[in-house]
């Protein structure tokens, strides 16, 4: 068997191992020189190359799957995926709103027992640039990274998959795939590694990010808008890294994060239940 011939037949196995080898392997080249992990003042100066880029393998790799497997044709498809935005009302506001409303939900509650998970911005002086900063990183992450898990991935695994395990194999491979910038970034000042600054991202990505992508699997398939699904990625990188972001840090801050998990879990279980195991569509429109 040619390699063109593997690509075709395993286009979803392609996708990924692409991701990886783009992302972490321009990722190496910036920060491997330095150490690996790296020290502060290294990471202060080369972390925006880093991340973006990091965001280049996903975009970059649904771009080229799609060509190499299924041509021309493919690629209008692939564009038709980018061009829904007249879809309901409901998508716009699960989309934009059912994260940010079950974190600050989550958020308050704790914050009874304790003003270290007040959302950043009722805390922050300057709430405006929070905003417009957790509004712009997270538009664009969602914009680059969506290329891929959505504009590739999703479609294609939903041929085979349901949404439940579609949404998970993408989303345990989109946590691992931050663990490197991540690894590299919990560097202390001699670019010892810290084992707190690890360990808590990495627990948000173990912990909230698969389940997290289950219901954007799910929102792809019912609404079969790509955007709605890069809508509902900017809310999560702006909610949960920049406007409802707490102080919490350590424990605190896991206690959050699994608090977060298992509302996420429980919506997924209820949205099993209310489904009443209904027959899922095999495809969405434009993945044919």
């Amino acid at each position: 068997m040619n390699i063109r011939s593997f690509i075709k037949e395993h286009p979803a196995l392609t996708y990924f191992v692409l991701t990886f080898v783009i992302s972490w392997g321009i990722t190496l080249i910036i920060i491997a020189p330095g150490g690996i992990p790296g020290t502060t003042a290294q990471i202060d100066q080369l972390f925006p190359l880093a991340l973006m880029a990091l965001l280049v393998g996903p975009a970059g790799a649904g771009i080229l799957t799609t060509l190499l497997v299924y041509g021309r044709a493919g690629w209008r498809d692939y564009l038709s995926r980018w061009k829904r935005w007249r879809v309901g009302i409901q998508w716009y506001a699960v989309a934009l709103l059912l994260l940010p409303l079950l974190a600050l939900i989550i958020l308050l509650a704790l914050a009874r027992t304790s003003d270290v998970f007040l959302p950043a911005i009722l805390t922050s002086d300057d709430k405006v640039g929070l905003l417009l900063s957790g509004l712009g990183i997270g538009l664009m992450g969602g914009f680059l990274e969506e290329l891929g898990w959505t504009g590739f991935a999703a479609p294609e695994l939903l041929k085979r998959k349901r949404s439940l395990v579609a949404g998970l194999i993408i989303g345990l491979l989109w946590g691992v795939w931050h663990l490197l910038v991540t690894f590299w970034a919990s560097g202390d000042d001699a670019g010892r590694l810290s084992l707190p600054s690890f360990l808590d991202p990495f627990l948000f990505y173990a912990l909230v990010l698969p389940v997290f992508r289950v219901l954007m699997v799910w929102l792809y398939q019912r609404s079969g808008s790509a955007p709605m699904v890069m809508l509902m990625h900017a809310s999560l990188t702006a909610g949960t890294l920049f406007i409802l972001q707490p102080a919490a840090t350590g424990s605190a801050l896991r206690t959050y994060y699994l608090g977060l998990a298992g509302a996420l879990w429980l919506l997924v279980g209820i949205i099993a239940v209310f489904n009443g195991g209904k027959r899922e569509k095999k495809s969405v429109p434009g993945a044919e």
